[in-house]
Parts: C-alpha cells; sequence; structure tokens
C-alpha cells in the first residue's frame, strides 16, 4: 500500500468572499455595534476633497502608549453639522488630539472591510476634558510654588518703561496704544513691542522667545505686558501651557496680562501679577497707577503748603513775642555789660601793674644775657683777629723775601708770568736784602 505524502491530503477550505459574507453576517447583525458611544482620542484627522473627515480613534493608558486604535469616518453631510455643534459649543474646531466622546457606528464589508462611522459627537465631554487639562496645570504650578511667584515682583511707583509682547498690528495692541499714549492725565510711556504669534501653534514658542529677549534686557523695563484682543475661544488654548505659564511666573519683572473678553480666562491669568479683562484693560491699569501717582503728589503737595503755612504762623507769633521782649533784653544785657566793664576797670590797674612787673623782669634777664652774649662774642672775635693778624704776619712780602723767593719788576709793575718779557728787558729783581738789575735773554712760556 502507498503511503501518503506530505502534501497529499488537502484541508478543506472556503473562498475569501465566503470568508468575509460570514464576518458580514455576523458583525452587522449586532446591535451592540449600532450607534454606540464611545470615548477616544483624535488621531491624524484630515478632509478630503469631497468634505468626508477621516480619522483615527485611539485610547491611551497612563503611560501614554496607545492601547486600542481604530479607523473612523465622518461623512461630509454630518461632519457639516457636527462640524458647527462643536465649535459653537466650544469655541474650538475639532482637530488632531481632542478627547471626544463619539456616537459610532461599526459595520463590514466583504470588499472594504470593517468601516466605523461617526453619527454624533457630544461637545460638553471635550469642554470638560479641556477644563479638567487646565485644572492640571494650574494644581502643578500651585504644587511646585509657582502659582503666586510673580505676584511677589516688587512695582516700580510708578511703571512706565513697558515691554510688549503682542502682534504687531494686531488690533488689541493698537488698542493698547491709542489708550496709553492718549491718556487724559498727559503721562509719558516709553514702550517696545516684542512680536509674536498670538494664536495657533506658533504662539507659544513665539511668546517664550519674546519673554527670553525681554529678559536679556530686564533693567531696562518696570514690567511685561501680554495682550491679545477678542477672538474666538478656541484661538486663546495655546495661553493654556504649562511651560508658558512657568516662564511667565518665574519671569524677574511683574506680568501684566490682558487676553480675550471678560469672560475668557487661561492658566496666565492665574500666574500673573495683574490679570485684567482686555488690552485696553490692562492700559487703563497702568494709567490709573500714574494717575494714583499723581494724586498722592498732590495730597503731599497740600500738606507741604499747609507745614509751611503753619511753621509761618508759628515763627510769626515766635517773631512777635521776641519783638516785644527786646527793649527788656537790651537793658539786662547793657546792665550786665556795665557792670562788666566797671569789674574790668577796677581790675585794669592791677593788671597793668602786674603786667609791668612782668615785663621789667623778663627785661632784665634780657639784658643780663645781652650783655653775656656781647663779652662772648667780643672773645670770640679777638680771638679770631689775633689768629688774622698771625695770618697776615706769616704771609707778608717781606717774610716771603726771607723765605728765598724775589719780586721781579718792570718799572713799577711786578712781573706774575712769562708772557710778560720781551727778550732785551730790563727788569729789577728785589731780595730780602737788597736789589738787582738783569736783562732777558730768552723767554720761555709754559
Amino acid at each position: 500500500m502507498q503511503q501518503p505524502t506530505l502534501f497529499s491530503q488537502q484541508p478543506q477550505g472556503i473562498t475569501l468572499s465566503e470568508f468575509n459574507s460570514r464576518i458580514e453576517a455576523h458583525l452587522n447583525g449586532q446591535e451592540n455595534i449600532h450607534n454606540q458611544w464611545v470615548i477616544a482620542e483624535t488621531s491624524d484627522l484630515r478632509l478630503n476633497r469631497s468634505g468626508h473627515c477621516y480619522t483615527e480613534l485611539i485610547e491611551k493608558d497612563d503611560k501614554g502608549v496607545t492601547i486600542a486604535k481604530v479607523g473612523a469616518a465622518i461623512w461630509a453631510n454630518t461632519y457639516r453639522e457636527l462640524y458647527h455643534k462643536f465649535l459653537r459649543a466650544t469655541g474650538q474646531v475639532l482637530s488632531t488630539g481632542m478627547k471626544v466622546l463619539v456616537n459610532v457606528t461599526a459595520s463590514f464589508h466583504r470588499l472594504y472591510g470593517i468601516k466605523v462611522v461617526i453619527n454624533d459627537i457630544d461637545p460638553n465631554y471635550t469642554m470638560g476634558d479641556m477644563a479638567r487639562q487646565r485644572q492640571e496645570i494650574i494644581n502643578r504650578l500651585t504644587a511646585e510654588g509657582l502659582i503666586d511667584l510673580n505676584k511677589q515682583q516688587p512695582w516700580m511707583g510708578v511703571p512706565q518703561r513697558i515691554a510688549i509682547v503682542s502682534a504687531a498690528g494686531a488690533a488689541g495692541y493698537g488698542d493698547f496704544m491709542n489708550q496709553l499714549t492718549g491718556n487724559a492725565y498727559g503721562l509719558q510711556y516709553y514702550t517696545c513691542l516684542f512680536n509674536a504669534v498670538m494664536q495657533g501653534a506658533q504662539t507659544v514658542p513665539t511668546v517664550l522667545s519674546a519673554l527670553d529677549r525681554i529678559n536679556q534686557y530686564a533693567d531696562l523695563f518696570d514690567c511685561v505686558v501680554i495682550i491679545r484682543g477678542g477672538g474666538a475661544t478656541s484661538e486663546l488654548n495655546s495661553f493654556d501651557n504649562y511651560d508658558l505659564a512657568a516662564a511667565v511666573a518665574r519671569f524677574p519683572l511683574p506680568v501684566i496680562v490682558g487676553i480675550g473678553h471678560e469672560r475668557d480666562e487661561t492658566v496666565l491669568d492665574y500666574v500673573a501679577a495683574i490679570r485684567v479683562k482686555t488690552p485696553t484693560a490692562a492700559a487703563e491699569w497702568l494709567i490709573q497707577c500714574g494717575a494714583d501717582a499723581l494724586a498722592h503728589l498732590g495730597e503731599l503737595q497740600e500738606a507741604v503748603v499747609t507745614a509751611v503755612r503753619d511753621t509761618l504762623g508759628q515763627a510769626r507769633e515766635q517773631l512777635a513775642y521776641y519783638t516785644s521782649m527786646i527793649p527788656a533784653t537790651a537793658r539786662r544785657i547793657i546792665e550786665t555789660n556795665r557792670i562788666r566793664l566797671d569789674n574790668h576797670a577796677k581790675n585794669i590797674p592791677f593788671a597793668v601793674g602786674n603786667l609791668i612787673a612782668g615785663q621789667r623782669t623778663r627785661l632784665e634777664r634780657a639784658v643780663e644775657r645781652m650783655g653775656d652774649a656781647v663779652a662772648q662774642a667780643m672773645q670770640r672775635e679777638q680771638q679770631r683777629l689775633l689768629a688774622l693778624g698771625d695770618k697776615a704776619t706769616l704771609l707778608s712780602p717781606d717774610n716771603t723775601l726771607r723765605r728765598g723767593y724775589s719780586l721781579v719788576r718792570i718799572g713799577n709793575k711786578c712781573v706774575t708770568a712769562a708772557s710778560q718779557l720781551q727778550p732785551g728787558d730790563t727788569v729789577t729783581m728785589q731780595f730780602a736784602s737788597g736789589n738787582a738789575e738783569a736783562t732777558v735773554n730768552h723767554v720761555e712760556n709754559q
């Protein structure tokens, strides 16, 4: 008997279409996958040219890892209705990364496979999730001690050097500047705009960049103003950001935030030193600081005027009192000084006698010292004169001639150098014991 080979027995199978038909028959008949409300997060949401919206619904665990995923579609007619419904309720456009509560129906087509269709959406769930995220950021800032940090920054008495973070050309920025520069008090403010994108994905990085640039010149400013005019609530979501809120909280200057309308609220409102309703309100707050300072100066001026007036009044009273006291005081002073003068007059003879006696004693002592000094000086001069006489005797011509020297004369003139003689001259030579005449034969100059 022949043994079967490995591939000799063929398993029984069905066609793919039959297999899909069985799935279709089983799945499409399940009521629990029709109009089912599902909590998920949108991912990769996009529109095609026909107006249909396609997205992926995903679920993540606590660590952010995706644990479930399914493709979903919103057909064009439904999408137009849900778009406006969601925007009116949340102020935002349905987009990627949102937590949503959607009503879905799952179906299976033998050619196109499984398809999940979104029939409806509950905006209240998304609004609640947005509020939850905002509260989580606020709780984190509170736990880290940042929520009131900027409120502790010291203020200048009148902040006038203002660093502005806003979009150039924006209506809110224009309103702020018009209000500030046109104030009724004539206050002067010095402003510098640090341009930033105030809506969309670029809001956080550009505002952070503007704050970094301001921080480099922090000593040039008194405070920072972050302003943005009103608009859709969805345009303000970028300001519910932890990194941006932490940067404002840690900023070394007090920060004023005026974003949106009175009804709008962002995380920045919680961490800023001052939160106002609108950009115009931010300008009004700064103007009010100046107005309060002017009012305080007015109060100080009135206080100074009152103090001066009171001081002058007291001074006038004192002056009148002293004026009335002048005659009596003058008489008393004159009488006192007359008595003192009489006492001095009585003491003058005794004082003069004592002074003369003292001076006479000094004069006598001086005369004695002068006689001694003169005698000593005369003795010294006599000794010096005797020494000079001895020296003159020693150096006299007679003594010099006796020591072997002679004087040479031509006529009556003494010859002191050989250059004064010429051969043939007759000279007279004087010696200690007589004279001699000689004729010059030769002259040699040295």
